[in-house]
Formats: structure tokens, sequence, C-alpha cells
């Protein structure tokens, strides 16, 4: 599963990530982010999300659009045993792209064209 992280440059922008825990059982995972451009994403709300039976949990991944090429990283869930039930680890591909660029500021000037 591919995360699109889109808008305009040094936009920050927040995806959450939905996690089921259809068993009758605990869920907990540890969040961790690997990569390339890894440093560039973070868990603002943290690295962990205990999901209860039948419930559902979620983890928010922000990333703040910095440079014109597109950013990659994985986001890896491991699971924690939570009454000695293990979950599946999940993985998911973080990419970022820029939609459009903002100038900052403008600035005006006046000069000649040409001078002898």
């Amino acid at each position: 599963n591919t995360i699109e992280f889109s808008g305009a440059l040094h936009a920050t922008v927040v995806k959450q990530l939905r996690l089921e825990n259809p068993s009758s059982n605990t869920l907990a995972y540890n969040a961790i982010l690997v990569g390339r451009d890894a440093d560039e994403f973070s868990l603002p709300k943290g690295s962990t999300v205990t999901i209860p039976p039948t419930k559902q949990g979620f983890v928010n991944v922000e990333f703040t659009i910095r440079f014109l090429h597109p950013a990659e990283a994985v986001l890896i869930l491991l699971s924690n045993k939570v009454d000695g039930i293990d979950g599946a680890t999940l993985t998911f591909s973080l990419k970022s792209e820029v939609k459009n660029i903002e100038p900052v500021g403008m600035i005006k000037c006046k000069s000649p064209c040409y001078e002898l």
C-alpha cells in the first residue's frame, strides 16, 4: 500500500492511517520509519498504537514538503505481544509530490535593460 503526500512546496501534510482489529484480542504496534528520506517524515502522536478488540486505532504521519524532488520512505508497524497474541507486521510505502509552488513573497525592482 502507498500513502501519498501531495501539496504545495513548504506545506505540511498529515495523513491518518486507520487500523482495524477484527479479533477478540487487543493488538499493539510500534511504528518505525525507514528509508532514504525517513527523517523527513514524523509520527506526531507517537510511535505506538494499541487497538482494543473489534475496534480501530489510528497512526498519524506528518510530512513537510521542503524539496522539489519526491521523498520516499517506508512505514513499518511491528506487533507487540498483548495477551499472548501477535498481529501481522504491516508495511506502507510513503511518497511525496509537489503539486504547486506558492511564492513566499514578491520583490519589484526597476533597472535599465541596456547601458552604454
